[in-house]
């Protein structure tokens, strides 16, 4: 096994490991209850759009892996035939390895032999070549591709990249050099508005915020370290944060996640401007500790679930769920204030 494979599945282990903890912000978010919702629950409408795609849900189960052999052929096997089965969308993580060593390419091209005609995203990091993009599409004909952001995964792994300049540059090749939009995504420690804006100017169909608060690669790449760079394992803006100052410039589709791992999550995601939520850690650890008939009652009982608090909130549509009214407190409150972003537009709006 090359190195790089070995690394991919170390990341899997370390990513069960270090588990995921509950500092996303969704508990500084409360809901505004609705007394007299007047809709039914067969009414609820759970398609949505992400710039130039439609999505049959919100939900899809994030980019997690490939690249590691036989033991990423199975997870992403999985993943692929439970998102056919719920018609949702999926992701498949850095294609890379596959592009380095085309021996590799069977763990991610397992997604498209299962889910034919299912809405798949490719992957790659900043550092890829507009031609290298182009493999990556075609490698599993993807329906967009997603181009990820893990400047302090990449500093904190041992053998990590050390320059990140030009990146913008690449995106933007990247935007004009492939046939399918191109969502830029961060791997954890969320996004500011400014970034998100310059991507928009390239030309990016939506942003990932990816927040602080799921998988922490700080923490896995520590435990690749002999000496620990422990001051980046508590570094970014959460989920909530992150979605709520994008959102705030209302010039780019967003997509909420880092640490979603039930409907209520999902629902708060996009009443603070989501289009769509990405489900990754979670949803892994599901299978790997109780198998693939756990995996698809859980993204099941997410949709459904989802659906139950739409119902609750009076909100038939993903876009009506946008304008659902919230509280913001907490951390998040303290954090959208500083920023210069007024929580009172979520608390006394009103679903249109």
């Amino acid at each position: 096994m090359s190195k790089r494979a070995q690394r991919k599945i170390e990341h899997i282990q370390h990513a069960l490991a270090t588990g995921q903890q509950r500092t996303n912000g969704f508990d500084d978010i409360t809901f505004v209850h609705q007394s007299l919702p007047n809709l039914s629950i067969a009414e609820i409408d759970l398609s949505t759009k992400v710039g130039e795609l439609t999505l049959s849900s919100p939900l899809f189960i994030n980019a997690m892996t490939g690249g590691g052999g036989e033991d990423t052929v199975i997870i992403n096997e999985a993943l692929s035939k439970a998102a056919k089965n719920a018609n949702i969308a999926v992701a498949v993580g850095s294609q890379m390895s596959a592009i380095k060593d085309k021996s590799e390419r069977p763990s991610y091209e397992i997604i498209r032999k299962v889910n034919k005609e299912g809405i798949i995203f490719g992957n790659l990091g900043s550092e890829a070549t507009v031609e290298q993009a182009k493999i990556a599409v075609d490698m599993i004909q993807a329906n967009a591709l997603q181009i990820h952001l893990n400047v302090v995964q990449e500093l904190v792994m041992p053998e990590g990249d050390r320059d990140f300049s030009g990146a913008l540059s690449r995106i933007e090749q990247i935007v004009k050099g492939v046939d399918v939009p191109v969502i830029v995504k961060e791997v954890g420690f969320g996004m500011n508005r400014e970034v998100a804006a310059k991507l928009k100017e390239v030309g990016v169909t939506a942003v990932d915020v990816g927040g602080f608060g799921g998988t922490n690669f700080s923490k896995i790449e520590n435990m690749r370290r002999r000496k620990m760079l422990k001051f980046f394992d508590q570094w970014g803006i959460s989920t909530t944060a992150s979605i709520a100052e994008v959102s705030s410039l209302k010039r780019i589709p967003v997509i909420g996640s880092g640490g979603i791992q039930d409907a209520l999550d999902i629902a708060k995601a996009i009443a603070l401007g989501a289009s769509s939520v990405g489900v990754a850690g979670y949803l892994l650890k599901v299978f790997i500790d109780k198998g693939y008939e756990h995996l698809e009652q859980e993204i099941n009982q997410m949709i459904e679930e989802l659906t139950i608090v739409m119902s609750a909130l009076g909100s038939r549509t993903i876009q009506e769920l946008q304008y659902a009214p919230l509280i913001i407190s907490g951390k998040t409150h303290h954090w959208l204030t500083e920023r210069s972003i007024d929580t009172k537009e979520y608390s006394n709006r009103k679903i249109r």
